[in-house]
């Protein structure tokens, strides 16, 4: 049970940090039988509370998160773990069966606070769906620190053929995802809100962990989930999200269904002759058939066909050259079908789920 509790929390704490206190993890056990982990990295607080504890002492106390978390990780299953700690600096001692160690702590005082502060728009929405938001956005967030703005998902309220959806965006420049779900009650008030990578990150570890609903609520500059016994807060990304809708192509007129697992085996195979990182593979396109080929200066080239089987194409012919990582990252979130819309060989395309109207796929095609 501690386990479960130190691997949510300490995940948050960063390695490499210039203030001692942020290394540690604050334990707090109170009167009625409750351990509360809290650990922060002062962008992102996570608080998860252990019920069902023995506690002969109520207190408060710091500890290194890491250490801990290690040595409590090589115990074995079943153990009880009793700790210990006298107040002041003493240090916090840990007793499990024959195993005992002491561990140095630092003053509670120095343990900064993320209090929530108001958080007026809260409403709930379903882990399974928040988690379908996240994976079919997440890889397209940008890396790059100077855009600091498209370092996360941009979640917000949209209308879509007259109906109110909550809608997930993210862009690196290169391409965009974006994504729709039924507008979940009590959100149609809620401020466009860029959460951050991390958080993203920490928040679909935890939704993995439930079927329930997640509680959502944030304002202008926090947002605060509370998915079981664990509190996630964090900071908003300060920075206005692109007009993204403007980016989308919305005359492409060039349709090409292909199925799935033929063309994500397919650019696999013929991007595996290329070991730079920004892999181009192009797609020649004609009526119901697709050619697939990618070349290097070291190796030579490759090339496979799709035909008629798994390809429907009744357009002009076409060529273009997508990076062989975007087009990967889209197909490991679509379902059987996808579903290509080009304008001509330099425009962005868009690109879907066939059988998913709520996803949609920007990509900015390369020259090969």
């Amino acid at each position: 049970i501690l386990l479960k509790a130190l691997a949510h929390t300490q995940s948050v704490v960063e390695r490499r940090n210039t203030i001692p206190i942020l290394a540690n993890i604050l334990l707090d056990a109170s009167a009625e039988g409750v351990l509360r982990l809290t650990a922060t990295d002062m962008e992102i607080a996570i608080v998860e509370e252990v019920p069902g504890v023995q506690v002969a002492r109520p207190g408060r106390t710091t500890a290194p998160a890491a250490t801990l978390y290690e040595i409590v990780r090589k115990l074995p299953d079943g153990a009880t773990i009793e700790l210990d700690h006298k107040g002041g600096d003493a240090p916090l001692a840990l007793r499990a069966g024959k195993f005992n160690t002491t561990l140095q702590v630092l003053p509670v005082e120095d343990f900064p606070s993320m209090t929530e502060g108001s958080l007026p728009h809260q409403f709930k929405i379903e882990a399974a769906r928040l988690r379908g938001m996240i994976d079919r956005t997440r890889f397209a967030i940008s890396t790059e620190e100077t855009r600091y703005y498209l370092n996360g998902i941009y979640f917000h309220v949209a209308e879509s053929e007259g109906r109110k959806v909550m809608r997930a965006a993210a862009t690196d420049g290169h391409r965009l995802a974006r994504v729709e779900e039924d507008l979940p009650e009590g959100a149609g008030g809620m401020p466009g809100v860029i959460i951050p990578r991390k958080t993203i990150n920490e928040l679909r570890k935890l939704a993995e962990e439930t079927r329930d609903e997640i509680e959502m609520r944030l304002s202008d500059t926090k947002v605060s989930f509370r998915i079981g016994p664990v509190s996630l807060t964090s900071k908003l990304i300060d920075g206005t999200f692109p007009d993204y809708e403007r980016v989308i192509p919305r005359g492409n007129d060039k349709v090409l269904e292909v199925a799935r697992q033929p063309f994500a085996d397919a650019v696999g195979r013929v991007a595996a002759i290329s070991s730079e990182r920004s892999r181009p593979v192009k797609l020649s396109i004609g009526r119901n058939h697709l050619l697939l080929t990618a070349s290097s200066a070291e190796q030579g080239s490759a090339q496979e066909e799709l035909d008629e089987d798994v390809v429907t194409y009744a357009a002009a012919p076409i060529e273009i050259g997508f990076q062989a990582r975007y087009l990967a990252d889209i197909t490991d979130q679509v379902g059987d079908m996808l579903r290509f819309k080009f304008s001509d060989g330099s425009a962005p395309t868009v690109v879907q789920d066939a059988g998913d109207e709520g996803a949609l796929y920007v990509l900015m095609p390369m020259r090969v």
